[in-house]
């Protein structure tokens, strides 16, 4: 008899079980796209006090978002290794597909920024192999859409025939990217305000915040202000806050000597991770029309126009409104 520990973090959901012989011991389930790190240990050690001997360790390779499916990943392998155990990587996707017959659908993994890792299946076979598509897509679609996160006894079972997986599935590029280079990024103080203000002043010549400006936000609650500093010298700052069911970019700025070298990267990187423990819905921004070196920043990043407004930053000068839904 063989009893297999099955891993999955490929969805908002952790998924952990064990499986002997084609019967489901025990499964074992947290919805939160951010606490897979957190709970798979937990949900783990749950299931070992069954006190079963683990034979294979059945992993779900993704696709999915890349921070979570990695966590499943690097957790399944280090077991298997600790305890001299093989294991087998399998296609999340794929697991979903075993628990539908029809005669054709699609099954789909959220990969947030309003996108779908999907897989199209038609007679029992794969027929589109995994891909991303937009939701307004995905919606316009006729077929049955399954968006279920993979069960233990779908894992299982792919883990014992010929379609295993050796790598993760990524569909698309993961978000990350090296820290830029000699650069320290930190929250403000209250003797970073000088250096800042000086910094807005020789970069916003025509439309500056004023020092009482930054004065209040820094004493405002529910709020990340953030500096880069290089050698000692503040060269970039960027803030944001809490509005309702939505955060919003009140500034993102380096130094034009400093500029393309991952700082604005790292800034909003952090913004989003700052959202996504608020429990927010969305990120908000505006960005003046024509702002060529930041808009392919916030594209690749998952934010889309929604609204412009007129003489924003003053008469004549337009701003874009743009949106990133968080995916929770």
């Amino acid at each position: 008899m063989k009893t297999t520990l099955v891993i999955d973090t490929a969805t908002d959901r952790t998924t952990a079980g064990l499986v002997r012989d084609g019967v489901v011991i025990s499964e074992l389930h947290h919805d939160d796209p951010l606490a897979h790190g957190e709970v798979l240990p937990k949900l783990v050690a749950a299931l070992l006090a069954e006190n079963l001997a683990i034979d294979l360790v059945a992993i779900g390779m993704g696709p999915g978002p890349f921070t979570g499916l990695r966590v499943g990943i690097a957790f399944g392998q280090s077991f298997a290794l600790a305890r001299n155990i093989p294991w087998v990587g399998v296609s999340s996707l794929a697991a979903m597909a075993s628990a539908h017959n029809d005669t054709e659908f699609i099954v789909a993994i959220d990969a947030r920024r309003r996108e779908y890792f999907c897989e199209h299946y038609r007679g029992g076979k794969l027929y589109a192999p995994g891909r991303a598509l937009q939701r307004e897509e995905l919606s316009n679609s006729t077929l049955p859409i399954y968006l279920e996160p993979p069960a233990a006894l779908g894992l299982a079972a792919l883990a014992s025939t010929a379609l295993s997986v050796a790598e993760p599935i990524y569909i698309r590029k993961p978000d990350a990217y090296p820290a830029p280079k000699g650069v320290k990024v930190r929250p403000w103080t209250h003797t970073d305000l000088v250096p800042i203000y000086s910094l807005e002043r020789a970069i916003y010549l025509e439309d500056p915040w004023s020092f009482e400006q930054f004065k209040e936000e820094f004493a405002g609650k529910s709020r990340q202000y953030l500096v880069a500093e290089f050698g000692g010298n503040i060269v970039g700052y960027a803030g944001i806050m809490l509005a309702g069911d939505v955060t919003d970019i009140l500034t993102l700025t380096v130094a034009p000597d400093f500029r393309r070298r991952g700082i604005a990267r790292e800034f909003l990187k952090r913004m989003i991770d700052w959202s996504r423990n608020q429990k927010v819905d969305a990120m908000m921004l505006e960005m003046r029309v024509g702002n060529v070196e930041a808009e392919p920043l916030y594209l690749e990043n998952g934010f889309r126009k929604i609204a412009e407004r007129a003489d924003y930053y003053g008469p004549g000068i337009t701003a874009v409104v743009m949106r990133k839904e968080l995916g929770r």
